[in-house]
């Protein structure tokens, strides 16, 4: 699998908010930063917690994903995934949408590739 299918597949999984399938992207040490969490997260675990409290508290669920401005950086054994992101999710009850640009740290893994980290920043206003 190349580092572009790899990451289509991520974002399919993550589109259909398939956690399971989602989360199996992930290395269990994977860390990632988002801009709205105020730490870094340490783990997939952490991070699986976190999505299940999402869903638990405010019934979050991805409705929908689109991923443009693809770019996978390959160096060995290592790829950095650059995009960017529309979310519609529901939260609370209602739906929103969030435009953000992300990258993603993939590590070779066999005949396939992992996530190693994921940094997560807001869409600024203009570019």
């Amino acid at each position: 699998m190349t580092p572009f299918e790899f990451a289509d597949s991520l974002v399919a999984a993550f589109a259909s908010s398939d956690a399971d399938r989602y989360f199996a992207h992930f290395d269990p040490e994977a860390t990632f930063l988002f801009y709205d969490t105020g730490h870094r997260i340490e783990s997939r675990a952490d991070y699986r917690a976190m999505w299940s409290a999402w869903e638990r508290e405010a019934g979050f669920r991805v409705l929908a994903c689109t991923s443009t401005a693809q770019r996978v950086q390959e160096y060995g054994d290592l790829a950095v995934f650059t995009h960017r992101v529309h979310t519609v999710r529901l939260l609370d009850d209602a739906e929103d949408e969030v435009f953000e640009r992300e990258t993603i740290v993939l590590r070779r893994d066999g005949d396939s590739w992992i996530c190693i980290h994921e940094h997560l920043s807001a869409e600024p206003a203009s570019d």
